[in-house]
């Protein structure tokens, strides 16, 4: 048995056979095999190259009759493949070395780019170039074949990498996929994000995790905790089963409160909204007891499809949200592309340090037909409830003006076709930059209400990656500088007597919920499976006793006192949650 610690991204408790998907991108991790398992390895290992060699053939023959280059490049390769020798070094590693074949094919053909390289004749040491390119067509064969398996999965598994996209998450099946863990990332990390509105426990920043496993082990995943058990001996697993059972019957419970109303013991009224990004997680918000949505994240149109979509792609998907919460608010965000979030068109887009650069409303700016088109299609849509605009990672007054500048032109565009709208269409933005929360007596002037991410706010706060696993213990919400921005904005959105919301994942982290009642916040917006657990605190607290709780924070001076004493005092209002 072997016990990791990483970081909890996502609550639950999930216990499968591990399914190792590697990544392309980066050095494949030595990952042992059984010794019944040679055969199969090696076998791979001939298919990949069989199937390498086909494709590049019909590439070459595509080529046939052109004066050029390309084809005996091909013809390069295909005589690299064909080479015996070179296939059984691959081969007798697997065998003597007990790995798998992605990691032969990655180990060998390294060591030979490596041997190229160094040599002292400018035409050979070129041919490196050729090897690292025969390497990736290999393992593209290879890891297809896990990626196939995991869409055509039929039995209960966790799925163990070195990272996974927030697209690669969402199109996990429920019904098999039980949860995740992953070398890389962190709490707020986009991947983590999609975990906890799907309900898949997970667990990130596990460093080397993948190469303690083989396709037998049997793995733990502890989401509340931030666990991950490998290979668990009797007493451990049952223990965890029991465990299970009694979260199983601790949302049973929770479920009881669904239509009752998130209302303080002393009679304040909290408003929880769901944070959605996908149409039919409205279903989900509304039966986990959401009164509606204050963040739709509208990448998904971006993201999930190979091309760009159309107005009437956005508005089907407005339409949709609408439908389930009639005359309720539906906070919609423009779209946040940049930095992990490219789409389609803009993959190739490189940028040294992506999260500080041309990203969010950044990226609006810079692509108005984009932008235009998506604003119509969400002013169409506000005639059918209560639909307001949000705009993300404003920095100024001056690009919160911009954009509002660009959607009154449309508005213009639209009364020059007769199409209706909501010419009163509430406008928001989102506080995530340090920028915003000190300037924000100045932002409040131009728009209707805040909606406070965290998650962005704490990571240019603190000046930590929140999807960089090196630094994830460095990042979190228990700190002085945070609260005092926290409290500076909320004191100055109450003074515009603007709305205002905390829409990041501190509003669905228990520990969290009293402090944010305490320093003045009645709106929620948090992942839909979060709803219950965080109206059973509300139900359960005084505003009196929160503003306690605040008041005291606000004398404590480091991460560790902070957390631990807004931990203890989540725990003993809710224990089940910790």
């Amino acid at each position: 048995m072997e016990i990791r610690k990483g970081v909890a991204v996502s609550p639950g408790i999930a216990i499968a056979r591990a399914m190792v998907i590697d990544s392309r991108d980066y050095r494949i991790p030595r990952r042992s095999i059984l010794p019944s398992q040679r055969g199969r390895e090696v076998q791979r290992v001939h298919e990949a190259f069989d199937r390498a060699v086909s494709q590049l053939i019909a590439l070459e023959q595509a080529q046939a009759g052109r004066e050029n280059q390309i084809k005996d490049i091909f013809a390069v390769h295909v005589r690299f493949l064909h080479d015996d020798s070179f296939r059984r070094r691959i081969t007798e590693f697997v065998e003597a070395e007990l790995v798998t074949a992605e990691y032969a094919v990655s180990t060998i053909l390294r060591e030979i780019a490596s041997h190229f390289a160094g040599i002292d004749d400018e035409y050979i040491s070129e041919r490196a170039a050729d090897i690292y390119d025969i390497e990736r067509r290999l393992l593209t064969q290879l890891l297809g074949e896990v990626r196939q398996e995991v869409e055509h999965l039929k039995e209960q598994v966790v799925i163990v990498a070195h990272e996974l996209t927030p697209t690669q998450t969402a199109g996990f099946n429920k019904t098999f996929v039980k949860g995740f863990a992953t070398e890389a990332g962190g709490r707020t990390s986009h991947t983590a994000i999609v975990a906890r509105s799907l309900g898949l426990p997970a667990v990130v920043a596990l460093e080397d995790v993948t190469s303690s496993l083989t396709s037998e082990s049997i793995v733990i995943i502890d989401g509340n905790r931030g666990v991950v058990i490998i290979d668990p001996d009797a007493q451990t697993l049952e223990e965890y089963q029991n465990y299970a059972r009694e979260l199983t019957r601790f949302e049973v419970e929770l479920s009881s409160i669904r239509d009752k109303p998130a209302v303080t013991r002393d009679g304040v009224e909290i408003e929880l909204l769901g944070n959605i990004e996908f149409p039919n997680e409205a279903v989900m918000a509304k039966e986990k007891g959401g009164v509606g949505i204050g963040l739709y994240r509208t990448e998904f149109l971006y993201l999930y499809s190979g091309t760009e979509p159309a107005e009437e792609d956005h508005y089907e998907a407005y339409a949709e949200v609408s439908r389930h919460f009639e005359g309720r608010p539906i906070v919609i965000r423009t779209m946040d592309l940049g930095a992990d979030k490219l789409p389609y068109a803009a993959r190739h887009m490189g940028e040294s340090n992506p999260v500080l650069g041309l990203r969010s409303i950044r990226y609006c700016l810079q692509n108005l037909t984009m932008f235009k088109t998506q604003l119509r299609a969400i002013l169409r849509a506000s005639v059918l409830g209560d639909i307001r605009v949000m705009f993300p990672l404003i920095g100024n007054l001056q690009e919160l003006r911009q954009a509002k500048m660009i959607l009154r032109d449309v508005m213009e565009d639209l009364d020059e076709y007769a199409v209706p709208y909501n010419p009163d269409i509430k406008v928001g933005i989102m506080i995530e930059t340090p920028s915003a929360a000190l300037t924000a007596a100045l932002l409040a002037s131009d728009c209707n209400f805040f909606s406070i991410g965290t998650n962005d706010l704490i990571q240019y706060t603190l000046a930590v990656d929140r999807g960089n696993e090196h630094v994830a213990t460095l990042y979190s919400a228990a700190d002085p500088a945070i609260f005092n921005l926290l409290r500076s904005v909320i004191h100055d959105a109450n003074k515009a007597r603007i709305g205002l919301s905390v829409c990041g994942e501190v509003a669905g982290d228990p520990e969290y919920i009293m402090l944010l009642l305490g320093m003045g916040v009645r709106t929620l917006s948090l992942a839909p499976p979060m709803i219950p657990e965080i109206k059973q605190i509300v139900r359960s607290v005084t505003i009196k006793e929160c503003n306690h709780l605040a008041r005291k924070v606000g004398t404590m001076d480091s991460q560790r006192q902070i957390k631990n004493f807004l931990r203890d005092a989540a725990t003993r209002i809710i224990p089940e949650a910790f």
